[in-house]
């Protein structure tokens, strides 16, 4: 994998402990003015990013597995895109695209037409947040269908609005104490092939049949589906799920709708995760990493469901800012040019050769995943999920200057999502670090090693 062009040193070093002496005093002025809940994962205050590094305020230089949760996949601080924010800033902070408009956001859904599976008529929505993304997306379904009926999955992460709270699956810290949530949504079970063993065809008959029961295509306006799950743990569902699901959608006039906030924009090694297996969503909902961190989402879809809802009917004040959108045509020129989505294939390929010795533990159920959006899944000695050891883990690669993110209903799966420009030779230093806090976590386990089939091939 070759190297790219960085402002930066790309290199992990620590100069002092994690978190430092800057760091600590920052914590201490944020626990005097910011609310409890945002309360951050990693210790250390970050004033620089390029590449694949991170530096903080005490000048350690922290390797980024997590790049923003997907979003700076371009790296934080891109020259492409820090240029083109400056020249747009120059000219115009904002207007509202719907009482002035201006030339850059219908350039993003242009590209998005392009960039966006399938040869239909599409028409796009710019919105803010994913979240935002999700509940207009909803909004548009409903609106087309004449139904309220939504269908989501185990395990799911649409958002934390109140809507998408509904729709999200995992109740804390996400959805303790916010209640009540919006009504007439569904929960159907997902294809997890490590934990229900079906092949896809079957797990989507499955979930057809509870939908079916419990919810009825009738009542239905659509089902709403990760391609890959993000917070739920990264699980990829079995080969045959998705379009058996598709189908049944297309057959009962349900739309379709593909939630790419997480797995879009080249990060599972192609442009969407939905592409694997060549289904063509009704509407698909983008964020994350479509515009090099600044906030921008997206929904695009069919123009025939798209244009469904009456003029003025959609919008937000600051849905598709000019800054941003300049940032999204530059952070989307720089993955087609710097090819990040073969990128994305290469990082695959080096985590699961660097992993690779850790599936000889019985500890790790699966490594699993798909391009730069990569999972290792941990149990304890009798199969059951193991958070305790996922925070532990995570917690020494932290210390040691590699910041990685736990994910899962169980919060028991360590989740790898390094920025795409990542050199080659701190992708492979990050990931020795997690693999000796692995190892060494395992060895003081009790009948940590075993010499049977490596529980990690699927």
């Amino acid at each position: 994998m070759h190297d790219l062009k960085y402002r930066l040193p790309q290199k992990r070093q620590l100069k002092t402990s994690i978190p430092g002496p800057a760091s600590v005093s920052l914590a201490q002025r944020r626990d005097g003015s910011v609310a409890r809940a945002a309360t951050p994962g990693l210790p250390a205050y970050i004033v620089e990013g390029d590449g694949g590094i991170l530096v903080d305020a005490d000048g350690n230089s922290i390797i980024d597995f997590a790049s923003g949760i997907a979003v700076t996949s371009v790296g934080a601080s891109n020259a492409a895109v820090v240029e083109a924010v400056r020249e747009s800033v120059g000219h115009l902070t904002h207007t509202c695209f719907l009482s002035a408009p201006y030339e850059s956001y219908v350039a993003v859904t242009e590209k998005l037409a392009d960039i966006t599976p399938g040869d239909h008529d599409k028409r796009s929505l710019l919105l803010s947040t994913g979240a935002e993304a999700v509940e207009n997306a909803v909004k548009i379904a409903r609106n087309y269908t004449g139904r309220s009926g939504v269908v989501v999955f185990d395990r799911a992460f649409h958002g934390r609005t109140n809507l998408t709270l509904a729709m999200t699956a995992k109740s804390v810290p996400y959805k303790t104490g916010f209640g009540p949530f919006s009504e007439d949504v569904y929960r159907a079970p997902m294809s997890y092939p490590l934990r229900d063993g079906l092949d896809g065809v079957t797990a989507a008959e499955r979930t057809i049949s509870h939908i079916e029961r419990e919810v009825g295509a009738e009542n239905l306006a659509c089902i709403v589906i990760e391609p890959i799950q993000g917070e739920g743990g990264f699980v990829v569902p079995a080969q045959g799920f998705i379009p058996t699901l598709f189908n049944w959608c297309k057959d009962n006039s349900v739309v379709f709708i593909a939630d790419e906030i997480q797995a879009g924009m080249c990060r599972t090694g192609q442009w969407f995760a939905i592409e694997r297996e060549g289904v063509v969503p009704d509407l698909m909902t983008m964020a994350k990493g479509i515009a090099g961190g600044l906030p921008l989402s997206a929904v695009t879809g069919r123009a025939e469901i798209m244009d469904a809802p009456i003029a003025g009917a959609l919008g937000g004040t600051y849905g598709g800012n000019p800054i941003a959108c300049a940032a999204a045509l530059a952070a989307i020129s720089q993955m087609e040019e710097l090819d990040l989505a073969g990128r994305a294939r290469q990082i695959e390929g080096i985590i699961r050769e660097e992993l690779a010795l850790l599936t000889q533990y019985q500890q790790v159920a699966e490594l699993r995943g798909s391009g730069a959006m990569m999972a290792v899944e941990l149990v304890n000695s009798d199969g059951l999920p193991d958070a305790m050891t996922t925070k532990k883990v995570a917690a020494v690669c932290q210390r040691a200057g590699v910041l990685v993110l736990v994910c899962g209903l169980d919060g028991n799966v360590i989740r790898l999502l390094p920025p795409l420009v990542i050199s080659e030779d701190i992708l492979r230093d990050g990931l020795r670090v997690l693999a000796q806090a692995l190892q060494d976590e395992f060895d003081t386990q009790p009948a940590a090693a075993y010499a049977g089939e490596p529980a990690g091939k699927r």
